[in-house]
């Protein structure tokens, strides 16, 4: 499965990242039930705390996090308030998400394995699993087990030094904890944790599921709580009748019906899931007056854009969004990026959108849109990310797609990022970097230009691609004067042209060419100068070129292929 999102729920996403840790796996599907005999963490029972004083249904309540995630630590400390008050009435599941790997096998981005287990955060967070695990295990009562993980969660980024001191703090047994987390028995529950989140295909922390559904609504103890009383049946507990009504919180998405990519549906359920359970959306077309009034009044460029009623600072949710939200007039605006260009010619309507005479692809602002690309026969593009790990993945596999078709093909590599105004901030308040935003961050921006270098002064036979494949196989690293050398590339040349403003006008014209396309996935592939596709494995990348290009030789080879899901970066 390939994720691809459009550019506005490419923004939520980013948004999103008050949410979640994302392992590099997408999800697929709704997720599973979960492995028999992996119920590990469950409250059995709520000892001191957690009596609501009724009977009744329990609610089914899981959720799948990765110990050192900072989303996952806030999302468990906000469900603490409602297990406190109702845990009698909850059937409260925590599992933890790694991966097992096979023995003499590394992980993707954290070295060496932690007893057979790869973590987003390393061998730190398995150990902190293995120890919230031995506690939930050993002291299965909620009033026992809670109390560590919130001690532990106070000081997550200390996971897993802070144990000890937690579990003396709690009241427990640290000689006991100690031989389940460092013996086999902590291997064993770990082991069974991973293998349920692995059956929900729970990837991102937290993950939550209540009631056996996915749960994609707010994390605040509120938000908690309205839905776990949802779940319950006949008397409902005291605090399920004190949750307090969420605000209606008005909004304008101002957009443009010619724009067959301006689709808001996804945003507006993000927005109404995440914050804003009462959100109330009014629609305003850009070719309505009422809506060139708000483009003009604004001073707005790219469509669609979100406006909301000044009441939003009354939602509960608000300080949770307040950095995404720009004071604009009487308005708030979403800082969602827009695509469309109303006032400009669309490139394939068949009409004169400007006004000057020129219909589509004759219109000089439409000759860089891909409708109007001439087709140039076997030549390929992929963009990318330098620092993507599926857009490593896909350079990595034009060694084999490259050695298939010899000369026959012309192979070209562009990259993507947003070129910024000097001092202007990226998404998420990030600093951008010489004038770039890049997914990655600064470390991508500055490898961009040196395999942009590399290309310019080294593009004969392909040879700057000998350095890309060798960076590829520690693409995180900083290090690159290595492969420079290893590869025979002139380090104080490379280094002169990326660090100066060379660089800067490389990396300035290819992230330019993938704007102008629309591109923004890594990797994404350009067939003929015109067809997009997607691809990881060597034997589709050539399938796609083949399917182009009738007649070229070797396209009846079987080259590589891969079982393992694929994706992108960005989208």
């Amino acid at each position: 499965m390939t994720r691809r999102w459009t550019p506005a729920l490419g923004a939520i996403a980013a948004i999103g990242l008050l949410f979640g840790c994302q392992d590099l796996k997408p999800v697929k599907g709704k997720g599973r039930v979960s492995a028999p005999g992996a119920t590990t963490a469950v409250a059995r029972g709520t000892g001191s705390i957690g009596k609501s004083g009724t009977t009744g249904n329990k609610a089914k309540v899981e959720m799948y996090i990765m110990s050192k995630c900072p989303f996952g630590v806030r999302a468990v400390d906000a469900f603490v308030p409602v297990l406190k008050e109702i845990g009698d009435r909850i059937d409260f599941n925590l599992h933890y998400i790694a991966d097992k790997v096979p023995a003499g096998k590394k992980c993707r981005r954290n070295g060496e394995p932690y007893k057979g287990f790869c973590a987003l955060h390393g061998k730190p967070e398995v150990i902190g699993n293995i120890q919230q695990l031995c506690v939930m295990k050993h002291y299965p009562q909620l009033a026992q087990w809670l109390p560590f993980i919130e001690c532990q969660n106070k000081t997550w980024r200390n996971i897993p030094n802070n144990w000890e001191g937690c579990a003396k703090q709690t009241n427990l047994d640290v000689a006991k904890l100690k031989a389940c987390i460092d013996g086999q028995e902590g291997e064993q529950l770990h082991t069974a944790s991973s293998n349920a989140a692995k059956a929900r295909r729970a990837s991102g922390s937290p993950t939550i599921y209540v009631g056996g559904k996915s749960y994609r609504g707010g994390r605040s103890k509120n938000d908690f709580m309205r839905a776990v009383c949802q779940q319950l049946s006949g008397q409902k507990p005291k605090p399920c009748t004190n949750i307090p009504e969420p605000i209606e919180v008005k909004a304008i998405v101002l957009t443009d019906k010619r724009c067959k990519k301006c689709q808001t549906a996804g945003v507006q359920a993000n927005l109404r899931g995440r914050f804003f359970p009462k959100l109330t959306v009014r629609t305003v077309d850009y070719n309505t007056p009422e809506g060139k009034k708000l483009y003009a009044q604004f001073k707005l460029k790219m469509l669609p854009v979100w406006l909301f009623d000044k009441g939003v600072t009354k939602a509960a949710n608000f300080a949770k969004i307040k950095r995404w939200m720009i004071p604009t007039g009487e308005y708030f605006k979403l800082r969602v990026p827009g695509r469309f260009d109303p006032t400009a010619e669309i490139c394939d309507n068949k009409k004169d959108d400007t006004g000057n005479g020129k219909v589509d692809c004759d219109d000089d602002t439409c000759k860089d849109k891909l409708v109007c690309r001439e087709e140039i026969k076997k030549k390929v593009d992929v963009f990318v990310m330098s620092q993507c790990p599926f857009g490593v993945k896909a350079l990595d596999a034009m060694k084999e797609v490259l050695k298939n078709f010899g000369n026959a093909i012309q192979f070209d590599v562009n990259y993507i990022a947003d070129e910024v105004p000097e001092g202007q901030k990226c998404s998420r308040g990030r600093p951008s970097h010489k004038g770039f935003c890049a997914l990655h961050g600064k470390s991508e921006v500055d490898e961009n230009m040196r395999q942009l270098c590399a290309k310019k002064y080294y593009k004969a036979n392909n040879k700057y691609l000998e350095y890309i494949w060798c960076r590829n196989k520690n693409y995180r690293s900083n290090e690159w004067k290595a492969c420079a050398k290893k590869t025979r590339l002139d380090v104080a040349k490379i280094e002169t042209c990326s660090e100066g403003a060379e660089g800067k006008k490389l990396h300035a014209a290819s992230s330019k060419i993938a704007k102008s396309l629309g591109v923004s996935g890594s990797p994404t592939w350009l067939a003929n100068n015109r067809f997009k596709f997607s691809g990881i494995a060597a034997d589709a990348i050539k399938k796609n070129i083949c399917m182009r290009n009738k007649g070229l030789q070797n396209c009846d080879k079987n080259l590589s292929t891969s079982k393992k899901v694929s994706g992108s970066c960005g989208g």
